[in-house]
């Protein structure tokens, strides 16, 4: 049953202060407050043609959480479905769990511990065949069984009625500890699989043997087969973005994006985000090189196989965090965080591929804080959707905010 009014909406205008070059048409960013929970929070976005999807967790006590999505259609918010519930939990302000849907079909997934140390957990799999209202019993995505770390999951709807998945593994870590990135171990490395909607896992392959350990993956799927988009890690700890590309059944050697020349010894947490459009691809990412925070994106005509000179959008007083949605095959929204004297702020902005440049809009003054997660982009039937983590008094609550695609029009 679909109720109206799920969420009360109230309607907030830009302040005459904030002046917007070239789509200085944008009139009113609406505020959504999901119906839910306090302390509910790692919202996560995602959209088909018609519909808007989001997933959160919940704090139920001490020791159990839960995930439920809910469904945004012709103007109505489906009732919340709780997805799953358990104890031991990994509950991450950066490694949080997804949803996807293709057709019937939707997988979620969410992480549990595997053993009392703090960074060993498993990618527990939900699937459900009639769009939510009945759930599989949960199982493994990785078929290794050692303690280790296992997440940052990309979930994608792939051909006719299967999912492709993503993820960084740590089998061959040892259960080294997160701060030492496994130094006296093996390396963390990133892997693909295909989920069926029978539950059955198939394709399950390494694509690169040494990789970042807790930045996020992303994947886009392109008429020539997916492409994953992460963080690499060098034997010198060189930290910039990769790719890889399924063709012909085999993985590309992984490459740079970009060469930044990113030189830290500890992981950033700060992973990169890919869209694609047709054969268009537009992949937006953090660095620190020089010393420098700085939020840059990239496009590619050709599924990933070379990309043009990359477009700076934020430098200086970056924070990273980004998301990436493509308005039509030559322009894109990207979103990322930016520090204030006060904490931080929530930014978009339109970014053609020939590279003029567009004023940011501020969506919204938030804490700079871990707790704030990553901020969710998604575009559904001409409206922008954002969607973070608000923090007031140490309390934690989903913020949903939208806009016309029609204000960044020229």
């Amino acid at each position: 049953m679909k109720i109206k009014g799920f969420f009360l909406v109230c309607i907030l205008f830009l302040s005459c202060k904030e002046k917007i070059k070239e789509h200085s048409k944008v009139k009113k960013i609406t505020t959504i407050e999901p119906l839910i929970p306090i302390n509910s929070k790692q919202p996560f976005l995602f959209s088909t043609k018609n519909e808007l999807y989001l997933s959160w967790t919940q704090k139920i006590n001490d020791s159990v959480h839960s995930v439920h999505f809910s469904s945004l259609n012709n103007g109505y918010w489906s009732k919340p479905i709780e997805i799953a519930r358990g104890k031991n939990w990994f509950v991450n302000w950066a490694d949080f769990p997804a949803i996807a849907v293709n057709k019937e079909n939707i997988l979620a997934h969410y992480l549990q511990k595997s053993d009392p140390r703090t960074f060993a957990y498993d990618v527990h799999l939900k699937l459900s065949n009639d769009k939510g209202k009945l759930w599989k019993d949960d199982f493994l995505l990785h078929t290794d069984s050692t303690k280790t770390e296992h997440g940052f999951v990309t979930l994608l709807p792939y051909k006719k009625d299967s999912f492709f998945v993503t993820w960084l593994d740590g089998r061959n870590t040892g259960g080294g500890s997160h701060d030492d990135e496994h130094n006296s171990h093996g390396a963390m490395n990133v892997r693909a699989a295909r989920v069926l909607p029978t539950g059955e896992i198939i394709d399950d392959t390494l694509i690169d043997a040494k990789t970042c350990d807790c930045c996020q993956t992303s994947a886009a799927i392109t008429p020539k087969g997916p492409v994953v988009v992460y963080r690499d890690r060098t034997d010198d700890e060189v930290r910039d973005i990769y790719i890889s590309r399924l063709l012909d059944g085999s993985w590309t050697i992984p490459k740079p994006i970009h060469n930044d020349y990113w030189v830290i010894n500890g992981c950033p947490v700060n992973g990169p985000k890919v869209a694609s459009f047709n054969t268009a691809l537009a992949v937006a990412w953090f660095t620190e090189a020089d010393a420098i925070p700085k939020v840059s994106i990239v496009f590619s005509n050709d599924s990933g196989k070379s990309f043009d000179t990359p477009i700076e959008i934020s430098s200086g007083k970056a924070i990273g965090r980004v998301d990436v949605a493509f308005l039509d095959e030559d322009n894109v929204l990207v979103s990322w965080m930016e520090s204030t004297d006060a904490g931080a702020e929530l930014k978009i902005i339109k970014v053609p591929r020939e590279g003029k440049m567009f004023e940011p809009i501020v969506v919204a003054k938030m804490s700079s804080a871990r707790a704030s997660g990553f901020p969710q982009l998604e575009i559904v039937n001409g409206i922008v959707y954002m969607a973070w983590n608000h923090i007031e008094d140490k309390i934690t609550t989903i913020k949903i905010k939208s806009f016309d695609v029609d204000d960044f029009n020229d």
